[in-house]
């Protein structure tokens, strides 16, 4: 793993993990019906500060996109296996949840399946995924970017779980004392 690998264009670039993963994302948004959309993608409920802090974290995540865009993948290397087995496993999470989500009525908060394990297993699936894609790229200062990132969607996500309890009264507050946040 290098701080800041060589930088370039290339057909073998963390760009084909991320453009995997987005493909997938599409095809199932285009697959959910528009209640569960809008859901997924909800502020409201959301504090100013919640949603100025969730912003603050955004250049991270995108600069940690675009490093891992142009940082070719280290195939055959230890980082790379390892980056490949978190990006699967993010996946996996991710995609359980959102099907999970989908099926779920849009008035109704999601308690059960993975959710009975983890309150936000779609953060948790993406998180793995994209830490994964840099670490498969062996690039340290995306590796970097993503944690900045990360400590700034957790006010995204008390965002939500604070819209959450306000939308679902009592039974998501006995949720919230149950199930942790992340894992």
């Amino acid at each position: 793993m290098q701080f800041i690998p060589e930088l370039q264009l290339g057909w073998l670039n963390g760009w084909v993990l991320l453009a995997f993963f987005y493909i997938l994302f599409g095809i199932f948004l285009l697959s959910c019906p528009k209640p569960i959309v809008k859901k997924l993608y909800s502020v409201k409920g959301w504090s100013k500060r919640e949603y100025i802090l969730s912003a603050i974290g955004k250049p991270y995540s995108l600069a940690c996109f675009a490093l891992v865009i142009m940082s070719p993948l280290k195939i055959g290397s230890v980082v790379f296996w390892v980056g490949m087995i978190l990006y699967a496993l993010g996946i996996i999470v991710m995609f359980i949840a959102l099907f999970e989500y989908r099926a779920m009525p849009a008035d109704q908060p999601v308690c059960t399946g993975i959710y009975q394990y983890s309150r936000n297993p779609q953060w948790v699936g993406l998180a793995l995924m994209f830490f994964g894609a840099a670490i498969a790229c062996g690039n340290g200062l995306a590796v970097l970017l993503f944690f900045g990132g990360v400590g700034f969607y957790h006010f995204r996500i008390l965002g939500e779980e604070k819209a959450c309890l306000k939308a679902y009264g009592k039974p998501y507050q006995d949720y919230l004392n149950t199930v942790r946040r992340y894992f």
